[in-house]
């Protein structure tokens, strides 16, 4: 099941030389776990509530290989020189499987509420 790693960042007046160096690096950490942008530096059109940074979000297919490259040498090697100069919240979360029915889910919700009271 497709898993994501997901950014939220907070923008800065200034890109830093470390930011850039690590945006130029961090594609060679995410290939060996088959990890790809899928949205990276697009404009944001908040419906609801407020969303403060820049969203980052990218793919694995699977959610130990986003555990592998998060925690690998080569990319916490890398973390610093985001994180001292871009605040920011970063998740890794599991997609869901193919055929995802939300009123399945619902249903089963729906039960156990039902059952409790």
């Amino acid at each position: 099941m497709t898993a994501y790693a997901v950014g939220n960042l907070q923008p800065a007046a200034r890109l830093d030389d470390e930011v850039l160096d690590y945006m130029e690096r961090i594609q060679s950490t995410l290939d060996p776990y088959e990890g790809r942008f899928l949205v990276h530096g697009a404009t944001i059109e908040v419906r609801e509530g407020e969303w403060p940074g820049a969203l980052v979000v990218i793919g694995f297919p699977t959610l130990r290989q986003a555990r592998d490259w998060y925690e690998s040498p080569a990319y916490q090697e890398l973390i610093p020189l985001r994180t001292r100069h871009l605040a920011g919240d970063i998740i890794l979360v599991d997609g869901v499987a193919p055929g995802y029915d939300a009123s399945a889910t619902a249903a089963r919700l729906r039960q156990a509420q039902e059952a409790v009271s």
